[in-house]
């Protein structure tokens, strides 16, 4: 660690206490490292904070937070930086990836995760035991952060948002304290935290449930852009048919000409079909046969497969890449709904954006959680969002206002002009208490490098 003071005037001497107190490491702008810690997935989001806290225990993590408060500064948090939606300049960046303990417990069917884990170490303990997470549509993803935000995947319209299954959650609170949050203890704090994302403190481990998953009927089906039109017609009408092992999504995708990419996608316009069914393979042959009746396929991988290779149904991107995710929830998917769609960004249109995606809901994503929680869009019908290169305005969600609900999720925000995005992730009853929490228990606001709720007493 470098000697000299931070940029707001930290000083040594506070520097050298807080290298005292750590298991972990501290970095400053000047030391060898720095650029490293500061990196996340998403390379649009340039974080430079005063000092960067790389935590190898709750402790450090605690100690980061009193550090912050000490000094008047705010906290990031940062495990594996999908989700970035305000880059740190100055205060204090907490690096959790470190902290990645996973533990599956397969007679309670449970698993516990510490704040840097990720998903793919999660799917692999678990398929021991032939149970599956939540998890989202990249493996690579933060436990943590995806279940705060409530957590969509392959699996939610049978089972719900990962959110839904939450028991328990370790947290340090802006005051440096760490409080057990359970449905018993601090049942405020837990509705908030599962859905309101990393707004009243740094989730240190979490506890969920698994489910009885051990294969999958699934895999991808691509089209030729020219066949867009009727394969999106088709599942749209296909969609509203399906039971709820059923979960589906449909992209057009306007992928680069770069060696990450499949060759037969590069520089083209394709309608990528995702399908992720837990029933009989058999059935779901069955289903999914109107599908590959629409059009002439240049690629059809689904079929059974073990749930370990469940990345592969969305082939999201495995390297870091600069990007804005935004979305809106939409209340239906009509005829004119689609046609629009597909004037603004299907094949021929003048759309730049490097996916939109709709993914169905409903089933369990649409019914209250046994235990209740702030994730705030289950009354929708379908999920529509885009992932755009840097510089990008927005040319195909405004379009589709007339069929949204208002709404937007929370886990498909991510790029600096998302952050005053979050107040619509919620309906003003749900946002007015999450204020009241936040001012509860973080009054000075002192995590607000996120997607921030404003504490309103």
């Amino acid at each position: 660690m470098s000697e000299r003071p931070g940029q707001l005037g930290i000083t040594t001497a506070a520097l050298d206490g807080l290298v005292s107190r750590l298991k972990g490491e501290v970095f400053t702008p000047d030391d060898a490292g720095y650029e490293r810690e500061t990196a996340g997935f998403n390379r649009l989001a340039e974080h430079r904070p005063d000092v960067i806290v790389a935590a190898g225990a709750t402790a450090d993590v605690c100690a980061a937070v009193s550090f912050a408060s000490e000094q008047g500064l705010p906290v990031a948090v940062q495990a594996t930086g999908h989700g970035t939606a305000a880059p740190a300049r100055g205060g204090v960046l907490v690096s959790t990836r470190r902290m990645n303990t996973v533990v599956v417990e397969p007679l309670t069917r449970t698993a516990y995760a510490e704040a840097g884990a990720q998903w793919h170490q999660v799917i692999s303990a678990a398929a021991v035991h032939g149970l599956a997470p939540l998890n989202g549509s990249s493996p690579l993803v933060g436990v943590v952060g995806y279940t705060l935000g409530g957590g969509l995947g392959p699996l939610g319209r049978q089972f719900g948002y990962a959110a839904d299954h939450v028991t328990r959650i370790e947290l340090v609170t802006a005051d440096g304290d760490v409080r057990m949050v359970s449905r018993d203890e601090h049942p405020d704090l837990f509705w908030a935290l599962r859905g309101g994302k990393g707004n009243f403190g740094i989730v240190t481990g979490i506890w969920f449930s698994l489910m009885p998953v051990r294969r999958l009927y699934g895999g991808g089906l691509y089209f030729p852009g020219e066949q867009a039109v009727q394969v999106l017609d088709t599942w749209r009408r296909w969609s509203a048919t399906v039971p709820e092992e059923m979960t589906s999504s449909v992209a057009l995708l306007r992928l680069p000409d770069v060696p990450d990419v499949p060759r037969f996608l590069r520089g083209r316009v394709a309608a990528h079909v995702r399908i992720a069914y837990t029933g009989p393979a058999e059935e779901g042959e069955r289903l999914v046969g109107p599908l590959r009746e629409c059009g002439t396929a240049m690629e059809d991988s689904v079929g059974e497969m073990p749930y370990t290779a469940v990345a592969d149904i969305h082939q999201d991107p495995t390297h870091p890449l600069p990007y804005h995710e935004r979305n809106i929830v939409l209340r239906e998917l009509d005829s004119e709904a689609l046609a629009t769609l597909l004037r603004v960004a299907g094949p021929g249109s003048d759309c730049g954006d490097l996916m939109v995606e709709l993914r169905q809901l409903g089933g369990a994503l649409g019914r209250p959680a046994g235990v209740p929680n702030a994730v705030g869009v289950r009354e929708g019908a379908y999920t529509l969002s885009t992932l755009s290169p840097p510089g990008s305005a927005d040319t195909v969600l405004g379009p589709m206002e007339p069929w949204g609900t208002g709404r937007r999720y929370l886990n498909f925000l991510a790029g600096s002009d998302t952050a005053d995005a979050t107040a619509e992730c919620f309906d003003t009853e749900t946002l007015t208490r999450l204020s009241r929490i936040k001012a509860a228990y973080d009054p000075g606001n002192i995590f607000r490098l996120n997607h921030n709720i404003v504490p309103v007493p």
